[in-house]
């Protein structure tokens, strides 16, 4: 002890006398040599002879001390030599009378030690220890002795002493997984067993662990189970395929008989590949629709790309699939859809149903009187509206709005139907919605949908739709949002985005214009910036302060979620006072000044020779403002709000549609951004903004749609230096991501940060 003190605090030469030195070496320098690195200089007088020694393998020792795990890693050598590497001793030993020195291979043992170092944060602070130490929490935190474990597998390195770690609760035992596939009537049944020894695991607790890509389970008796990474992945796909996950396996649609084919690699019934294979020949076939004869009775000289819709629907139909046609607006979908409404009434005998938002009742009965003149349909609407279904045989359509399903749901349900179709079947994306759950317990043999706009938001705006579509195809509203919405919505998740496309592309068919529609003429569309005067912009710049500092201190103390409603208040004043002051609801009387009546008036003024023209503003308030100076211009126009009756919104569009005098219409955004055919307009101006451009497109789309045969220019009004700029900027980013809307939208409200509030009122 006293020599080994010596060394630590003083030097490292030990001198004895010669005839000594056989007692000295035997003593002292063999036992030292368990500890410190020694040389034995040639002045030594002591026969001795040097062997390098040849790494054969690594290895890992795990023991405990009170709540640390230890960990010593060791070099085996040949001659039977084992070293721990974090040790700095030397290897000597005597043989018959001379002294052996074997040399590590100090570069092997480096480089092992630099692997073990990366294993863990810890660990490159332990320089000075003859083991790297965790504590058992650490150990197992996040799965790492799992991953660390799997590191230690694919690198060849043996690890011991896992079994006398007691303060560890791993399986020692290997993951047993068998899944059995059978076929069910409209579901294929995955029995799915994860066994771990003795213990089965539930599959609840398997399906936690590999939605969250962990490779370890929960077992009953409190230890933990290691999966095999590639039944990880494999497990994942199942659970995120299944509709219902009960006990003993998953539950997945037939509707998903592709998935099938590609998550297991063998499936050894007959049957069931029979059934996937005749599934396969008919999605083959998706490519190859065959073309179907147009029925009688439908008048209209179809495009081809119209009639192709036509077959997919008469595709759907064979194999009694739901689907959306999701064309762009102006492409025609009541077309293709009265075309095969036509052709189930040509053969099926029992009435269809269409719902649709009451603005474009006046635009069905238009369509089927211009394309299908001779089918019977009932307009179910109204305060005299029939009570009972006794007369629904005697027609072929009965047509509906989305308010009156809602309201006379329990007779409608009891009614079977042979399809229902809803048209701007965005009006169901909220599931937790009267109109959706209605819908679903409405009866027919199929049903199908209609929208320009699938998706308005985020994803899970897809997935009412399908599930009311095709139920049960997307799963559980939280297993939606948890495997497809959240991940592609916030976390722009690829992968899952394609999976998801792929999923539903057999049922979604939505052609584009650009695509399409080569006979409509150009549109163009461009921004008119105002300036407001002086009076005006103390208005907005005493508003603007007053919310900016009342917004950042509440964000300061509750939070960006919680000052969200206050955030849109705001927003909604600062727009407003960019139309005209005269908008603000408060008592105080700032003023009538309008920059953009004044522009907007010298623009019609300029166009009502002979140009028609279309005047959107979200505001009521800001249409009746434009009204007056019309009136007092003496100008001609026409004027649609949702107080408008059906009657109302009909004369309104054919006076403006058919009368050459009447130049102007006067339409707010949400009554007329959609259903409403005005293709005599060829200028639009969106006086104010808005958060969604689908919702502008909308809007500019009422005239220009197929049978247009006049340019389109479309303005977009905004006041310079103004929330409204910075709209427009947050706007054409947003209408990126609605390019590939089906995928990787995202509300943009949800996206606001406390700097982008900043900028907004900055």
């Amino acid at each position: 002890g006293l020599i080994a003190k010596q060394l630590l605090v003083q030097h490292t030469v030990l001198k004895t006398a010669k005839k000594e030195i056989d007692i000295f070496a035997d003593k002292v320098i063999l036992p030292l040599s368990e500890y410190f690195p020694v040389k034995i200089t040639e002045m030594a007088n002591l026969e001795k002879r040097t062997i390098h020694l040849e790494p054969q393998r690594r290895e890992i020792f795990l023991s405990e001390l009170a709540n640390f795990v230890l960990i010593q890693p060791v070099v085996k050598y040949d001659r039977e030599i084992s070293q721990n590497i974090k040790e700095p001793n030397s290897i000597l030993r005597r043989e018959n009378g001379t002294i052996v020195q074997y040399l590590r291979d100090l570069d092997y043992e480096e480089s092992f030690q630099n692997f073990v170092t990366g294993l863990h944060e810890n660990f490159s602070k332990q320089t000075h220890s003859p083991y790297h130490f965790l504590t058992y929490d650490d150990f197992i935190k996040k799965g790492w002795i799992f991953e660390v474990f799997e590191k230690f597998r694919k690198e060849g390195i043996e690890v011991y002493g896992i079994k006398d770690l007691k303060g560890l609760k791993v399986s020692p035992h290997k993951a047993s997984i068998t899944t059995h596939l059978s076929s069910g009537q409209d579901w294929f049944d995955v029995k799915i067993s994860v066994t771990f020894g003795d213990y089965e695991v539930k599959l609840s607790d398997v399906r936690k662990a590999v939605l969250k890509k962990e490779r370890y389970v929960q077992l009953g008796d409190g230890k933990l189970g290691l999966l095999p990474e590639e039944w990880v992945d494999k497990l994942s796909r199942y659970f995120r395929a299944g509709s219902t996950v009960d006990s003993e396996g998953v539950k997945i649609s037939k509707l998903k008989f592709n998935l099938i084919d590609e998550m297991f690699d063998e499936i050894d019934d007959m049957e069931i590949l029979q059934e996937i294979a005749e599934k396969k020949e008919r999605l083959r076939q998706f490519q190859q629709i065959k073309s179907v004869a147009l029925p009688e009775g439908i008048t209209a000289e179809m495009r081809g790309y119209q009639k192709e819709g036509y077959n997919w629907l008469n595709f759907l139909d064979e194999f009694r699939w739901g689907g959306i046609l999701a064309d762009d607006m102006g492409l025609g979908k009541t077309l293709q859809i009265l075309s095969f409404l036509m052709k189930q009434v040509n053969t099926v005998k029992v009435p269809n149903l269409v719902v649709i938002p009451t603005s474009l009742l006046f635009n069905w009965e238009n369509e089927i009187q211009k394309f299908a003149p001779s089918l019977k349909y009932l307009i179910h609407y109204g305060t005299d509206r029939r009570r009972d279904t006794r007369e629904f045989s005697d027609y072929d359509l009965i047509i509906t709005s989305y308010g009156i399903m809602v309201k006379d749901i329990e007779m409608l349900s009891a009614y079977e139907f042979n399809y229902i179709v809803l048209d701007e079947s965005q009006a169901i994306k909220n599931p937790a919605s009267l109109r959706y759950k209605a819908a679903c317990l409405l009866k027919a043999k199929n049903r199908l949908t209609m929208t320009g706009t699938p998706v308005e938001n985020n994803t899970f705006d897809l997935y009412a739709q399908i599930n009311f579509l095709n139920p049960g195809f997307l799963g559980t509203q939280p297993f939606f949002k948890d495997q497809y919405s959240v991940p592609i919505d916030r976390e722009g998740d690829e992968e899952r985005a394609a999976e998801l496309q792929k999923l539903i592309n057999p049922f979604l068919l939505r052609r584009t214009k650009e695509i399409v529609a080569k006979e409509l003429p150009p549109k163009i569309e461009d921004i008119i910036y105002c300036e407001m005067p002086e009076e005006q912009w103390k208005v907005y710049e005493a508003y603007r302060n007053q919310y900016r500092n009342m917004l950042l201190d509440r964000i300061e103390k509750d939070g960006v979620a919680k000052s969200k409603m206050y955030v849109l208040e705001g927003l909604m004043k600062l727009r407003q006072i960019c139309d005209t002051p005269e908008l603000l609801s408060d008592m105080d009387d700032y003023g009538k000044t309008s920059i953009k009546v004044q522009i907007l008036m010298q623009h019609i003024q300029e166009k009502t020779g002979n140009h028609k023209i279309l005047i959107f503003s979200q505001f009521v308030k800001m249409l009746k403002v434009i009204e007056k100076e019309l009136q007092d211009a003496g100008l001609q126009y026409e004027y649609l709000d949702g107080q408008r009756s059906k009657k109302q919104r009909q004369e309104s569009v054919e006076n403006f549609q058919e009368n050459e005098d009447c130049r102007v219409f006067l339409i707010s955004l949400r009554a007329g951004g959609t259903g409403l055919n005005l293709t005599a307009a060829d200028y639009v101006y969106i006086v104010d903004p808005w958060w969604n451009p689908a919702v502008e497109n909308q809007a500019i789309d009422r005239c220009h749609r197929i049978g247009q045969d006049k340019h389109v220019i479309a303005y977009r009004m905004i006041c310079k230096n103004t929330v409204e700029e910075k709209i427009m900027k947050y706007q054409a980013r947003k209408l990126k991501i609605a390019a590939d809307i089906i995928t990787t939208d995202e509300s943009f409200m949800k996206q606001l940060g406390k700097e982008d509030i900043a900028e907004l009122f900055m």
